[in-house]
């Protein structure tokens, strides 16, 4: 999953959301990684991973023309 924030106060909310409502179901993340600072925040899942960046850093690495070839499984705007 690939999504962005304007804002760090709304990557962190994203990245805090995302974990807390998995953990509710008992979903726990096996990694995590970056920092707020950095504009790229990870949460790795296992099957799936969550990339949260600020709009620049989303820009600069391209992840969504990376997977443009993978299937779409859901997208929300």
């Amino acid at each position: 999953m690939i999504c962005s924030g304007e804002s760090e106060r709304q990557i962190k909310t994203i990245y805090e959301e995302i974990e807390h409502v998995l953990k509710k179901e008992g979903i726990l993340p096996h990694h995590r990684e970056g920092t707020l600072d950095s504009g790229w925040l990870l949460l790795d899942f296992g099957d799936v991973i969550v990339h949260v960046f600020a709009p620049l850093e989303r820009e600069y690495y391209q992840l969504d023309r990376l997977w443009n070839e993978a299937i779409r499984v859901v997208r929300i705007q």
